[in-house]
């Protein structure tokens, strides 16, 4: 059984990443300025509470996001609002019956809630799968998906940012060039990832891709929901046609999104390595004499968290 004193400490945290969040979906410190863009951050502290926390927990945080997220787009509506708010979809759009009505709470209410609690599920699981991977007998052919993915993300990420930024003339160099410095960049991740692989540095590894997954999981299925609910209001909102709007989304996704997976990558790894030499990540109080049920139903020891 877990000790009083680590209940008492999970409650703390659970209360401290509550107040985080609160805090910066209230305040600018829930987006990074990054030139062109503005990157939620938000996503940041339910995926480090997923991790040391639990998935139950994890989803509860996740929660607390999405009731911001519904809370902020009813109080100060922008032009996109009714996506995330039952009420500005309400007064924003027209609904002729009872059913209409119905439908638009339940539509804005799953994009502004289902996602996020999933932020705070899946980046649990797959951190507790890259320590099994990387244990595993076939961690060369794991390391190696893992491996192309992440860097695959991370450069293109930065040529996205790049490329962002030359088309709308706030650089001076080429197409090529920023090609070029993604490729660096995703090279330079390959190596880095390829050393931890070598050197079975799971719990890094286990950080770095948890952030991204958490991240693509918020971006995916928020603007995936867009697209499938309200593509033609949210493309009179961009003063798009409707048969445009998925090359922006997949625009948006590949951009925004990327960036948002980077930062949450590095964050996640940062304050992870900390937080980990005082509570082993992946280790939460509901568990079973030291068990974590994994996605496949298998149990992983706590000594694997460790």
């Amino acid at each position: 059984m877990q000790s009083n004193n680590s209940k008492t400490y999970e409650l703390v945290l659970t209360a401290l990443f509550v107040a985080i969040i609160v805090v910066m979906a209230s305040t600018p410190l829930g987006y990074i300025p990054l030139v062109v863009i503005n990157a939620t951050t938000l996503h940041i502290p339910v995926i480090i509470g997923s991790l040391f926390l639990g998935p139950k927990k994890g989803a509860c945080l996740g929660g607390v996001f999405g009731i911001t997220s519904f809370i902020k787009s009813s109080l100060t509506p922008t032009p996109s609002a009714f996506a995330f708010s039952p009420v500005a979809a309400l007064t924003m759009l027209p609904h002729d019956t009872v059913g209409q009505a119905i439908g638009l709470v339940f539509k804005s209410t799953f994009i502004a809630i289902v996602p996020r609690i999933l932020i705070g599920v899946v980046p649990y699981f797959v951190y507790v799968g890259i320590k099994k991977a990387i244990s595993s007998e076939k961690k060369v052919v794991y390391g190696s998906i893992i491996n192309v993915i992440i860097s695959f993300i991370m450069g293109f990420g930065v040529f996205a940012f790049f490329n962002k930024m030359i088309s709308e003339g706030k650089v001076g160099f080429s197409v090529t060039a920023a090609q070029i410095i993604g490729a660096v960049v995703g090279i330079a991740f390959f190596v880095a990832i390829e050393y931890l692989f070598m050197n079975k540095d799971a719990k890094a590894l286990g950080f770095i891709t948890a952030g991204i997954s958490g991240a693509m999981t918020n971006t995916l299925l928020v603007m995936g929901s867009i697209y499938a609910f309200y593509r033609i209001p949210y493309a009179e909102v961009l003063q798009i046609d409707p048969s445009a709007l998925m090359g922006v989304i997949g625009g948006i996704i590949s951009f925004n999104g990327v960036i948002e997976a980077i930062v949450g990558a590095v964050i996640v790894y940062l304050v992870g390595i900390v937080l980990d030499k005082i509570k082993p990540a992946g280790v939460y109080s509901g568990k079973k004499n030291g068990k974590v049920n994994t996605v496949d139903g298998t149990s992983t020891v706590q000594e694997m968290a460790q």
